[in-house]
């Protein structure tokens, strides 16, 4: 693949052009939303020429299933790397999911990048609604079965209820831009777990 050069000088096409589209659609998307952020947009930003952009990515929908599908392999959710922590316990484990996200008082929260997608698709994305639907499946999956190692009596119905706590506070805290919310899901979190693992002992 040719390489062209920019007025800036900056290299266009070539190598890395893949992961330069990617990173663009990383932090576009997600500041500014799927809809709102134009192909235009993601070219300049990832400095490639157009026939670059479509030689990696036929359409748009196919980078916004790549972007998503980052966050299960390269660049995993925070609150999802919290569960894989051996430094933890399992009820620590499973509380440090709720820990708020600390991007400074200007820092707009935008949170969980899945169900935003599933939100802006607004059932126009099957493809993007089931990949997010997988994802979620596998952290309740996740939550259940630290549940489970922490002792839960009924370690189904916590993980599903924890991962209820979570998902609300994601969606309220992006939608208020109160990080809050995670505070009062943490709370909330400790008294399930307490009544858990009390009617085990």
């Amino acid at each position: 693949m040719e390489t062209e050069t920019t007025t800036t000088g900056t290299a266009r096409g070539g190598r890395g052009a893949r992961e330069r589209i990617l990173r663009a659609a990383g932090e576009l998307f997600y500041a500014r939303g799927i809809h709102a952020t134009g192909v235009a947009a993601l070219i300049e930003a990832a400095h490639v020429s157009p026939r670059t952009f479509y030689v990696h990515f036929p359409t748009k929908n196919a980078l916004v299933e790549e972007y998503l599908r980052r966050f299960e392999g390269e660049t995993p959710l925070l609150a999802e790397t919290e569960l894989e922590r051996t430094d933890l316990t399992p009820v620590q484990r499973l509380l440090a999911i709720f820990a708020p996200i600390d991007g400074g008082l200007a820092a707009v929260i935008r949170g969980c990048p899945f169900h935003n997608a599933v939100v802006e698709g607004a059932g126009g994305l099957p493809e993007i609604a089931d990949l997010a639907q997988r994802h979620k499946q596998v952290f309740r999956d996740r939550l259940v079965a630290t549940a489970a190692e922490a002792g839960a009596a009924d370690p189904e119905t916590l993980g599903r209820q924890l991962a209820v706590l979570f998902e609300g506070a994601n969606a309220l805290a992006a939608s208020c831009n109160d990080a809050e919310a995670f505070t009062d899901a943490r709370r909330a979190a400790e008294t399930l777990l307490d009544a858990a693992l009390s009617k085990d002992s």
